[in-house]
Parts: C-alpha cells; sequence; structure tokens
C-alpha cells in the first residue's frame, strides 16, 4: 500500500487505519511503503511501475489530480495510469478568521475585504493544497483583493493565524477545529455542499449563499490500471465494510474524516469532475509549484 507522503500524516494513518483491517479480514499481510516527494508525484510514480495484480493499492489525496496542472511535469496520468477502487474518506475544509476580524458572516467578511483594497490576507498549509484551491476559488469567483500566504502544513498556518498575522485562515478540519471550540478562530463556513458533523452550526458555503464556492479534501485508493475487476471489486467491498466498523468510524472521525466509500464508477466520475474544476481555478489564479 502506497502512501505518497511521509509517516504521520493524515494519508499515512488512513492508509494504515485500513491496512491492518485488511490483513485481518483477508488473512494477508498488508503493509504500508511511504514514497514521499514532489507533492506526492515521485509516490504516485512509483505506482505506475507495479504490476497491475492486485498486491498494490495507492491511497490518494487530490494531489492525484491536482499535480498534473501544477507542475511542469509529473511520472504518471491519473486517467491512463490508475484504475479507481473508492473515494474513500472526505475532509471538510473551513474558512475562519481571527477573532479581531470584524465579520461574523462570509457575507460580512466578503463587503470587509472589498472595503480594504490590499489590506486582508489569507492563510493556507501550501501551494496546491485543497485550502489553497478553495481559497483561490473565493477570491477568484468574488473578485477580492486577498492575498495567498502560503506555509508547509496546517499547523503553521493555524499558528499564523492565531496570531493575527494572516486574519484569513483556509484548513482542513483537524488542525483547527480545537481552536475553534476554545474561541481561538472564529468559523464562518465549510467549503462543502454539506455541513461538517464535527462543526453542525457551521454553515455551508451554500447555506451562506455562494454555492459556487465548494471544494474539500479526500482520500481514495486506486491501483494500476488494468487491475482485474474481481481484484478492485474485493476491495471496494472490504474498504467499504472497513470504514463502517464502530472503531473505525471513531477514529476517521477524530481526523475529520466523514466516510464516502464510494463505487469504482462514482470515483472514477468524481476524479474527472475534481480535475476540471481545480484546473480551471489553477490556470485563471496562475499558480505553478517547482519540480
Amino acid at each position: 500500500m502506497i502512501v505518497p507522503f511521509a509517516v504521520g500524516g493524515p494519508n499515512d494513518i488512513l492508509a494504515r487505519i485500513v491496512a491492518e483491517k485488511l490483513s485481518a479480514r483477508m488473512d494477508k499481510q498488508f503493509y504500508v511503503e511511504n514514497v514521499g516527494g514532489a507533492g506526492g508525484s515521485i509516490g504516485m510514480g512509483q505506482g505506475t511501475k507495479a504490476p497491475a495484480d492486485g498486491h498494490t493499492i495507492l491511497v490518494v489525496p487530490p494531489n492525484l489530480i491536482v499535480n498534473p496542472v501544477l507542475y511542469a511535469s509529473v511520472p504518471y496520468d491519473p486517467f491512463r495510469d490508475f484504475d479507481p477502487v473508492t473515494l474513500a474518506v472526505s475532509a471538510k475544509i473551513v474558512l475562519a478568521v481571527h477573532p479581531s476580524v470584524a465579520a461574523g458572516t462570509v457575507s460580512e467578511l466578503v463587503a470587509l475585504i472589498k472595503s480594504s483594497p490590499s489590506k486582508f490576507s489569507f492563510a493556507s498549509p501550501g501551494v496546491g493544497t485543497p485550502p489553497h484551491l478553495v481559497g483561490e476559488q473565493f477570491r477568484l469567483s468574488l473578485g477580492l483583493d486577498l492575498a495567498h500566504v502560503p506555509f508547509s502544513g496546517g499547523a503553521p498556518a493555524v499558528t499564523s493565524t492565531l496570531g493575527g498575522h494572516t486574519p484569513i485562515l483556509f484548513c482542513s478540519l483537524p488542525p483547527v477545529i480545537e481552536h475553534i471550540k476554545r474561541g481561538g478562530l472564529r468559523t464562518l463556513a465549510v467549503t462543502s455542499r454539506t455541513r461538517a458533523q464535527a462543526l453542525p452550526d457551521a454553515p455551508s458555503m451554500s447555506d451562506a449563499g455562494y454555492p459556487e464556492i465548494e471544494g474539500e479534501g479526500w482520500f481514495a485508493f486506486i491501483v494500476p490500471s488494468g487491475t482485474p475487476a474481481p481484484v478492485k471489486v474485493t476491495l471496494h467491498r472490504e474498504i467499504a465494510a472497513i470504514l463502517a466498523l464502530p472503531d473505525v468510524a471513531t477514529r476517521t472521525a477524530a481526523l475529520g474524516f466523514e466516510p464516502v466509500a464510494s463505487t469504482p464508477e462514482v470515483c472514477a466520475a468524481f476524479f474527472r469532475s475534481e480535475s476540471e474544476k481545480w484546473t480551471r481555478v489553477i490556470r485563471t489564479a496562475g499558480i505553478t509549484a517547482a519540480n
């Protein structure tokens, strides 16, 4: 099971939870191999070299479909080189502000930014991450003068906003939820079609009146292209069953994940729609990442 990022991140934790359960359920030893670098491209490139025999699985975030647009070159094609197994979980993204920001709703924040050109900036966990792309979608769709300040992960982005250095934050839920509950940050919305289970009082962007601003993090299980259909059916069935287990649901909820467990066909269609949406945002905003 290839994880194209370092040990300890949410991608790695999800993979290890599922690998442990798959090993027990299928009486075969599944193990995780971390292959980090280039925003996940190195590990995903390694996945293209594996035999399509069902013995190699990759656990991937949106970088799968975003990297080919961000980087000048990547060692894989997300649609030609891989077959989807399941979109396993989604991860809500939060729009939050420092308490000093005089806005209690998304509409008030938009009005505040428009009334003060060149004054506001937003923090994100890094260039090309889902929170960054949603922030750019927010900026572009509403014509806002809003600077992006990228960090090397969710924790430093949250720290910057807690300190008031970057008054606005787009971030996935896990690094930020405790600060929201303690009042260190104010949530204005979650940038998804539905509210977050962990923050039921926070409106979705649609609730807030901005349905065109929509995006979230996610993790999917994929296999090398040409993997036999019965193998994909079995993996989908087992992973979906694992995500529904009470102990797994508790562990994934603590990470800010919500189960999806889509079919391979639905997952494939989702990859296409995500690619189209974020390609438009990346190219309009002129976002690039160095190889």
